[in-house]
């Protein structure tokens, strides 16, 4: 009996371990999956915040960034709504001064006071034509056409009104032969600082929205007229520069446009105001690629200024650029002049072009302060001897000057066509090409000399005198490297120029005024 009991309690105690055993393993089993499911969750949590620590980052960073730039919107408009009222306390303190201005302009009669005048009885059209027949007084126009034009009632409305005239397409009944797009450039380039802004300046032209939507309709006119004419290649220089300093002018230039405006300035790099006109129409980040395009061309001169005006002068060493333009030149200038069999005019022309090329590079080192890296005393050497062979060059063979000399009769004298006085005798002796007719002799063209493009003047800078040309331009025409050649008269060291054959101006604002004279020195 007794071990019966014990038989039937041992059975039940291992019924209930294995059953124990049983519950734990499950427990076991449960308290691990809750295990890894807490740990699931708590990697999801983890991931979860992150995120939202990064998006809240974000956010703060993007909130920082808004709330910089309404603070400065605001600053703008802060100091925008300043100008506003200094420009009309400053209009209201000159009120009386322009009338009394203007009233003792009616009264004079000399250039200044004439423009005055004009300006304050807002009459274009004889302002237009005061300007272009005062070409040959083109540094006093440079001066007195901004203070002129700070008399006007309506600036913008009135230098409108005058170049719409001849911009963009020319409205006259009757067409002079003369381009007028020199005029439309000092016009417009002289408008700049009564439209600055009295805060901002220049940054901000203060036009008025009928103002600046009548400029945009006539650049439009002048873009669609270019495409007409077959594109920028056909363009004329003045032209295509009166369109780049009216959008300047005006403040309108659009990011779709910016293709024609690099066209423009890489075409007529040469002008003085392109590489700040470039900046100021928004190639700041072209500026490299337009320096490297100048550079394959062989604008040489170009590049430096380019270069030097966008801050790239480190990038761009000028000194390499000069000495390879100097070399090239020096090359084409050669072979020019065995093409033509070494005739003794095409060995003058090759020399005058070289003297060119030479006082070109002497002028840019001036303007950029290079002389430390490139020493001017060897390119003033080069260019005495030049001067040397060509005074050798002129003296006549067989050490016998007289006329009587030689066999050939002389050259008769003929009465002008129109009756007039018959020329005097010593007209056919004179070494320099100065033709009694107005116009040069078909079979005798004057030399022609190299410049860089760089060194070409506006048409207002240094009007062609009339003992050179006469009544007319001296045509251009263009070298294969790429710098365009000028026909000019074989005038004497001595005889001061009207228009000097090489000069390089400085790159400069709107407010320099004309480029320099050139330096007679480069003569002696």
């Amino acid at each position: 009996m007794a071990s019966a009991a014990a038989a039937a309690a041992a059975a039940v105690t291992s019924s209930q371990v294995r059953e124990s055993f049983e519950e734990l393993e499950r427990q076991r089993e449960l308290i691990t999956s809750c295990t890894a499911l807490w740990k699931e969750l708590s990697e999801h949590f983890s991931s979860l915040e992150r995120g939202l620590e990064e998006r809240s980052e974000s956010l703060r960073s993007k909130r920082r960034s808004l709330d910089l730039r309404a603070q400065r919107a605001l600053d703008s408009l802060r100091r925008r709504e300043l100008s506003i009222d200094a420009a009309v306390d400053l209009a209201l303190s000159k009120l009386d001064e322009r009338r009394a201005a203007a009233l003792e302009a009616l009264a004079a009669s000399d250039l200044p006071a004439s423009l005055r005048s004009l300006c304050a009885k807002m009459d274009s059209e004889g302002f237009l034509d005061l300007v272009v027949s005062k070409r040959k007084e083109a540094e006093l126009l440079r001066s007195e056409i901004p203070l002129a034009l700070a008399g006007c009632i309506d600036p913008a409305r009135f230098v409108l009104d005058a170049i719409s005239r001849v911009f963009p397409v020319d409205k006259r009944e009757v067409k002079s032969p003369t381009d007028l797009g020199w005029a439309c450039v000092l016009i417009l380039e002289s408008l700049v600082p009564s439209l600055a802004d009295p805060e901002l300046g220049a940054v901000r032209p203060l036009v008025t929205r009928d103002m600046k939507e009548r400029a945009k309709e006539m650049a439009e006119g002048w873009k669609e007229g270019l495409d007409q004419r077959g594109g920028i290649e056909s363009a004329k220089p003045a032209d295509a520069h009166a369109f780049a300093q009216h959008v300047v002018t005006f403040g309108i230039a659009a990011k779709e446009d910016r293709e024609l405006y690099e066209k423009i300035v890489v075409s007529f790099s040469w002008r003085r105001q392109m590489p700040k006109l470039a900046l100021t129409l928004g190639l700041e980040d072209r500026m490299t690629d337009i320096i490297e395009e100048l550079i394959a061309k062989g604008q040489h001169l170009d590049a430096v200024n380019f270069a030097y005006e966008a801050g790239l002068q480190d990038k761009f060493p000028p000194v390499p650029l000069l000495k390879s333009f100097l070399k090239d030149s020096k090359k084409f200038q050669s072979s020019n002049s065995e093409d033509n069999n070494n005739s003794g005019q095409a060995v003058n022309n090759a020399n005058r072009k070289q003297q060119s090329a030479i006082r070109a590079v002497m002028k840019c080192i001036e303007d950029h302060k290079l002389e430390a890296e490139f020493p001017l005393e060897g390119l003033q050497k080069r260019l005495e001897n030049l001067e040397k062979a060509k005074a050798e060059k002129k003296k006549p063979a067989g050490g016998s000057s007289s006329p009587s000399s030689n066999n050939a009769p002389a050259a008769k004298r003929t009465r002008a066509n129109n009756g007039g006085p018959m020329p005097p005798a010593k007209a056919g002796r004179l070494t320099t090409n100065a033709y009694v007719s107005s116009f040069p002799a078909p079979q005798a063209p004057p030399p022609t000399f190299v410049r860089s493009p760089s060194s070409t003047h506006y048409p207002y800078d240094r009007p062609a005198g009339p003992g050179i040309y006469g009544s007319r331009s001296p045509p251009a025409m263009r070298e294969p490297y790429a710098y365009p050649t000028e026909e000019i008269s074989n005038t004497p060291i001595g005889v001061p120029y009207h228009s000097p054959p090489m000069s390089y101006p400085a790159y400069g604002g709107y407010s320099n005024g004309f480029a320099p004279a050139f330096q007679q020195v480069y003569y002696r």
